[in-house]
């Protein structure tokens, strides 16, 4: 297997919850290392070979609270550099491909209790995928 990028949105409010977030991800089999990325350090960068990144989004979700799983892609080596060649022989660099994002199809948020103790649940659906050659969905 590939070593492989995991980012997990995680919804930490103060350093336990960051601890406890951290603690959870380097206990998954086959994580090498994860670090806090983005802009408020809410999101956590996994990084390993051969993890289950719903395991891990379960298990943060179970642990820590709202988690939203943001993208699953391959690590990208650095290759050393070489020696560049002329200028006038440069060709334009083809398009580069991004890592896959996974968005959650529908996603549950508690509003309010009703009148017998249970919670109500309002549902937010992601856009459908309009391709008529899809016949799963």
């Amino acid at each position: 297997m590939a070593k492989q990028n995991i980012v997990v949105k995680v919804a930490m409010f103060d350093a336990k919850k960051t601890r406890k977030a951290l603690k959870i991800a380097v206990s998954v089999s086959g994580v090498d290392s994860a670090a806090l990325i983005g802009s408020d350090k809410n999101q956590i960068k996994v990084t390993g070979e051969g993890i289950d990144s719903v395991e891990l989004t379960k298990l943060l979700r179970k642990g820590v609270g709202c988690t939203e799983l943001v993208s699953v892609g391959p690590v990208e080596e650095k290759k050393p550099a070489a020696a560049t060649p002329p200028a006038a022989s440069k060709t334009p660099p083809a398009a580069s491909k991004t890592p896959a994002t996974v968005v959650p199809l529908q996603v549950y948020y508690p509003q309010h209790y009703g009148s017998y103790g249970g919670a109500y649940y309002h549902v937010y659906e992601s856009p459908s995928n309009d391709d008529p050659s899809c016949t799963i969905m």
